[in-house]
């Protein structure tokens, strides 16, 4: 077929079954699918580009279901050795069809789930399966299986121009381009601050935020959005924080590993968040361009906190890591332990204080938190959800 797309016309026969698998679009990750028996399929998922490791994202399509019927996938070249998929999770199923009759999105899905070590590696080299059992909710649907909630580079840009294009919300935000990825992808700054009643803003400090330097880790792109929607909203509580900070936001760090649905790396093959001390400005942009632009704030204002948003794809909850307590700091809003805490007292249902950790362990050297606790952020941390 030459790479030709869709594939329907040539595959689709009156009798045969055969389920249609497509992965060819945006965020899609899926590369080779075996068919089993009848109604079972075993799915082997795309290394992130240039790396030969970090499959744990897939997105695809299928079609050409029956309903009604039992079917099983398999996905065999996991490399984590736990998951989440061991404690309830589900994979995610979308059906076009739900979507227009009945307005049902994305919702989980699966029986029999199980998650184990497969005879497929060789020596150092393990892989672990993950398979379930569902039934399609409709015949000759359109359907679409995922690892999260999928929040694509698309759908950022489309949330950027409503908020450009609205007169109310375009006064107090500004969007700019931070600077273009390696494959020429735009990634956005937003500053959100209320104009100063007498010119002057110099006093407000900055909160910085940052999200999707992991690609397959889209709950950081939902959490970076519940936040965007809420401080760019009109209750008190916003006006109050937009009127005492200067909000510094980057919402997707990585959008070429997003686009081509990558796990964890950027097309250089490479985990842009080890990469905050590299001076290598052409192989990382997002990065450079990032501490750079938190530099200069450092010396025009301050900044007083500073968040990168993460998913986490074994541990349970919402939490933090921060960095260690300096000793010279007396002030008690210095402490690292005290806004984890906040948020706990704030949401005791999802925040996990317990689950919080404050070290600067050697292989985190180069992680956006530790790095910005160096330039002497104190209040530096990432956040993990579930």
């Amino acid at each position: 077929v030459r790479g030709l797309c869709p594939l329907k016309p040539i595959l689709h026969q009156k009798e045969d079954n055969t389920l249609i698998f497509e992965a060819r679009f945006e965020s899609g990750n899926l590369q080779k699918v075996i068919k089993v028996n009848e109604f079972e399929y075993q799915l082997t998922l795309r290394t992130d580009l240039y790396t030969s490791k970090h499959t744990q994202w897939y997105y695809f399509q299928v079609s050409n279901m029956q309903a009604g019927v039992w079917y099983r996938f398999t996905i065999v070249n996991f490399t984590k050795r736990n998951s989440l998929y061991k404690h309830g999770l589900q994979p995610l199923l979308y059906s076009e069809a739900d979507a227009k009759k009945h307005q049902v999105g994305w919702r989980r899905t699966g029986n029999e789930i199980k998650y184990y070590k497969n005879n497929m590696g060789q020596g150092r080299c393990q892989y672990f399966s993950l398979t379930w059992t569902f039934q399609f909710p409709h015949d000759k649907d359109t359907c679409y299986f995922a690892h999260c909630y999928p929040y694509t580079y698309s759908n950022l840009q489309e949330y950027l121009v409503a908020i450009s294009k609205d007169p109310v919300k375009s006064k107090f935000c500004k969007i700019h381009i931070l600077c273009h990825s390696l494959a020429r992808n735009i990634v956005n700054v937003l500053t959100i601050t209320n104009p100063s009643r007498n010119g002057k803003d110099t006093e407000r400090k900055a909160v910085v935020l940052t999200a999707r330097v992991h690609p397959g880790e889209t709950n950081s792109s939902w959490i970076m959005k519940g936040f965007l929607d809420y401080i760019l909203g009109d209750s008190d509580k916003a006006q109050m924080l937009r009127d005492s900070f200067v909000f510094k936001v980057v919402p997707m760090l990585n959008p070429d590993g997003v686009i081509v649905g990558n796990h964890r790396c950027s097309l250089t093959g490479q985990d842009l968040n080890r990469k905050y001390r590299s001076n290598m400005k052409k192989c990382y942009p997002s990065i450079w361009y990032t501490r750079n632009m938190i530099r200069r704030v450092m010396e025009q204002r301050g900044v007083f906190l500073y968040c990168d948003i993460h998913g986490h794809n074994k541990k349970q909850n919402v939490f933090m890591y921060g960095c260690e307590r300096r000793q010279q700091v007396k002030a008690p809003y210095m402490d690292p332990h005290v806004f984890p805490l906040l948020l706990s007292k704030s949401c005791p249902d999802m925040f996990s204080f317990p689950d919080c950790r404050f070290r600067v362990q050697k292989s985190k050297k180069g992680t956006g938190r530790v790095v910005m606790w160096k330039m002497g952020i104190n209040n530096s941390y990432t956040l993990e959800a579930s």
